[in-house]
């Protein structure tokens, strides 16, 4: 049934959580802030509430990586350099890596079956740079990173880059997988082809995003792949 699939990387085969977690203490013990539990929390939902402005197309990439920490200095009344936290913070992020449970056994399983894609929304130099450290870029005939693209998910713009890169592309035999409703499920969806929502924490779906398959785990891929 399908031929090509295209996988998200941030919390589908890396654990993009549990990356930001040891990365941002880190930046903020280097900055003089004790990463308390409150602390990290609020930065989360900073975080958040910017990378979702971002997909909606309301600012830019560059803008989120600098406006999520003068959010959170403004909040504190702290007097921080919103740049120089990110420039720490990035550098921390891109060290290492850590994999999304079953990750690995998943990319074994489909790689010599299906070509596969990574279609990511992240910062190009860390990603490449994580990639590097999983050893997982073998697994991929291409690598579409979206600062590279020119264009992120869910635009029309992202997915059309990817599929004049891909040899043989048919929307009908093509799959996205991803962990995010509002950038992978929604994305393929607007690029007409089949979508995988990856829901391993149980988060509630939406009326208006409904994916063709919702998995838990990711060997539940091999039911229907």
């Amino acid at each position: 049934m399908y031929r090509a699939i295209l996988i998200d990387l941030d919390d589908t085969i890396l654990d993009f959580g549990a990356a930001e977690h040891v990365a941002i203490a880190r930046t903020f013990r280097e900055i003089g802030l004790d990463p308390t539990p409150a602390l990290l929390r609020r930065y989360s939902e900073i975080n958040l509430s910017q990378w979702e402005a971002f997909e909606r197309g309301e600012i830019s990439r560059d803008t989120v990586l600098t406006r999520r920490f003068e959010l959170l200095f403004r909040e504190l009344g702290l007097a921080r350099d919103a740049q120089a936290t990110e420039d720490v913070y990035r550098s921390y992020l891109g060290i290492g890596h850590y994999f999304v449970d079953g990750a690995v056994e998943i990319l074994d399983y489909l790689a010599p079956k299906y070509d596969l894609y990574l279609a990511s929304n992240g910062v190009a130099a860390t990603q490449y740079s994580r990639l590097e450290s999983a050893d997982i870029n073998h697994y991929f005939k291409d690598i579409f990173i979206s600062e590279v693209t020119g264009h992120h998910k869910p635009e029309k713009e992202y997915f059309d880059y990817c599929f004049a890169r891909m040899p043989g592309f048919a929307r009908e035999t093509t799959l996205m997988i991803g962990d995010s409703l509002t950038s992978d499920v929604l994305g393929g969806k607007n690029a007409g082809v089949a979508t995988c929502w990856f829901n391993r924490n149980d988060r509630p779906g939406r009326p208006d995003i409904v994916p063709d398959y919702e998995i838990h785990r990711l060997d539940e891929l091999k039911e229907f792949l």
